[in-house]
């Protein structure tokens, strides 16, 4: 397919064979560009103040323009066109090379239109240039346009035009387009090379096509084109991050048979990948292994290996991999530091994590936003929400900017210190300071609102929510569901449910379950069984949960017989009581005085491995004291209800 901007662009490109002297007027155009780009390479690749201004522009290139700002590209550029006798193309190209190295590609493309027009011819060096910005736009009908302008000046496109078209097709994704473009490149008798190996493998790695990437490698080896670690590279990491750190490890053997020598980059990539599949024994070997063959380890060796360690909880030995990295004058970066004061924090070691924090200031390497969020997320552990909140006056001084995980976490520790309105107020601060509130955040205040008796204010906050385009999920509707349901409201939460249906949300058996609960609670059992008796036509398979409050409710109501049955069936459908399913039948019964069938129902429980609990064992206690149990009944309790028998005598 070719779009709009192509056919301008093919237009161009035959106006231009068109012009040219070289063929002949009756000549017959090919019909589309793929056939001109054939064509192309079939036929083409056989055969006093003005002496200031020269010196100001020819001092500032000598003096280098490596990064030169628009602004200043602009200034130089018209200095160049004032200047007698006009520069020549090497140095415009000079200009426009270290223009496109900053990605002012427009802004190129527009200078170099200025200079033609001011008598300045384009050679195949400018022409290659303004390929490169037609693909980096990407505007590749265009750059294709230019190749054919190329032609038309009695160019010749070099490898360096191939390489460039072909980088970007690949970045259009536009693969088979690019190996299409290299057949054509050898038909001009211009042999591949290492940085057209590189293009396409880099391009089929992008499209996720490595087995195809791997077969280019051995034929263009065949032929003589010698691969290097950057052709292997974008393999292997694809590889890594797709989980086939097997077959990573089993190409890197290809490669040394190859005589492709690994670098560090090479070994960081499966070191990395051995780390996050927690293989950490395997990465350390291969840390080792690659120490013998003399590659020094470098600062993303020790941070891989540090981050796998503290991610399954073994902090000390990432701590003595930071020691070993410093013993060896190689300096940890943020990340290194983070993955431990974020590992120190999760095991409850805040103090350690501060200690990193201060080194970590000390070697002069300044801490990021990862870094900040684990220490306040470990301040707010410990409930010190003072210092959380002005650890986050102190990054925002140091001109680290936080993000919504940061004020999510101070607003969950200002929410679970039931200072909701504390937490309200930094959210509305958030939002004057641009950081646009997510899902997390909205759900943790509406919770938090919901648990201190606020619902209008958790309501108001789930609207707004609403109108903002932040879509609530599952867990938003449980929580504000579950506070309607607590407070009695559990008609407007069976109207929020009818909402959902309405969107096509699936509620999940946890939704239907808390709307069961909720039920209980008000006394609407015979609602709550309809509901629950309803969930197999709805395709939701309940779980044990929602099998232990629908048996509470009926034993609310002392509906034993019910209670009794629902019991059976779920034993019968394959669902395994828990002590939850026991104490509550167990409690029922007792309060009914059906003592025959609770101590039946304690021995299987004990049979199971669980026993008694408070509530349970304060029914007994409670009967013990009146005469309705004698104290043999207490035998029948396992070890931990005894003790708890004993504490409340």
């Amino acid at each position: 397919d070719v779009d709009d901007s192509e056919c301008q662009s093919f237009e161009i490109c035959s106006a231009s064979i068109h012009g040219d002297s070289r063929y002949p007027e009756n000549f017959s155009i090919p019909q589309n560009p793929y056939e001109l780009l054939s064509f192309v390479c079939e036929r083409t690749f056989s055969g006093g103040s003005d002496r200031k201004m020269s010196a100001s522009y020819k001092e500032r290139l000598r003096s280098g323009i490596i990064g030169i700002q628009k602004d200043e590209a602009v200034a130089l550029f018209q200095s160049m066109i004032r200047s007698r006798p006009l520069p020549t193309i090497i140095d415009f190209n000079r200009l426009f090379t270290a223009m496109a190295k900053t990605k002012q590609y427009d802004l190129v493309l527009d200078l170099c239109k200025q200079m033609e027009l001011n008598g300045i011819a384009h050679n195949i060096y400018t022409l290659n240039i303004m390929i490169n910005c037609f693909c980096r736009r990407p505007k590749l009908g265009f750059a294709f346009s230019v190749m054919g302008k190329m032609l038309k000046l009695g160019y010749e496109p070099d490898r360096v035009t191939f390489n460039t078209l072909l980088n970007g097709l690949c970045l259009e994704g536009r693969v088979f387009d690019a190996v299409e473009l290299v057949d054509c490149m050898v038909l001009s008798q211009h042999v591949p090379d290492l940085i057209t190996l590189n293009t396409l493998v880099n391009g089929l790695c992008l499209k996720d096509r490595v087995s195809e990437a791997v077969d280019l490698i051995a034929r263009m080896m065949d032929k003589g084109c010698q691969a290097d670690q950057f052709t292997y590279g974008p393999i292997l990491n694809r590889m890594c991050k797709s989980g086939n750190t097997t077959l990573a490890l089993d190409l890197l053997t290809k490669m040394e048979d190859r005589k492709v020598k690994p670098q560090v980059v090479t070994y960081n990539i499966i070191i990395d990948s051995l780390c996050k599949d927690g293989s950490l024994d395997d990465a350390l070997s291969f840390f080792s292994e690659m120490e013998t063959k003399g590659i020094k380890a470098d600062v993303f060796t020790y941070t891989s290996l540090i981050g796998g360690f503290c991610s399954v909880g073994k902090w000390d030995d990432g701590a003595q991999l930071l020691r070993d990295m410093i013993r060896r004058e190689i300096t940890p970066n943020a990340i290194t530091f983070s993955s431990l004061i974020d590992s120190f924090v999760k095991v409850g070691k805040l103090s350690e994590a501060q200690d990193l924090y201060n080194e970590m200031i000390k070697r002069g390497t300044d801490p990021d936003t990862i870094t900040y969020n684990s220490l306040i997320y470990g301040l707010c552990m410990e409930k010190r929400l003072d210092e959380a909140r002005e650890m986050l006056d102190l990054m925002v001084s140091k001109g680290c900017d936080p993000d919504i995980v940061t004020y999510s976490i101070l607003i969950n520790g200002y929410c679970k210190a039931k200072l909701v309105d504390e937490g309200m107020r930094l959210f509305r601060k958030m939002t004057l300071r641009g950081v646009v509130a997510n899902t997390v955040t909205y759900s943790t205040l509406i919770q938090g609102f919901c648990q201190s008796g606020k619902l209008n204010v958790a309501k108001e906050l789930f609207q707004e929510m609403v109108s903002e385009g932040v879509h609530p999920s599952i867990m938003t509707y449980g929580i504000l569901l579950d506070g309607l349901c607590d407070n009695g409201e559990v008609e407007e939460a069976l109207g929020i449910l009818e909402k959902m249906h309405k969107c096509k949300i699936d509620p999940g058996i946890g939704i239907y379950t808390i709307i069961i609960h909720g039920m209980c609670n008000a006394n609407k059992i015979d609602d709550a069984w309809d509901l629950f008796c309803s969930l197999s036509l709805k395709g939701v398979k309940r779980d044990i949960r929602s099998y232990n409050i629908m048996l509470s409710g009926l034993c609310k109501r002392s509906s034993l017989s019910e209670a009794d049955a629902l019991f059976r069936k779920m034993k019968e459908d394959g669902y395994e009581p828990d002590d939850c399913t026991y104490n509550t039948l167990i409690r029922a019964h007792l309060r009914g005085s059906d003592i025959t069938t609770s101590v039946q129902l304690i021995e299987e429980m004990k049979r199971c491995g669980f026993s008694s609990d408070a509530s349970t064992v304060k029914i007994v206690m409670d009967m013990l004291s009146s005469g309705e149990l004698n104290k043999s009944f207490l035998d029948m309790l396992s070890g931990p209800s005894r003790e708890i028998a004993s504490s409340l005598d």
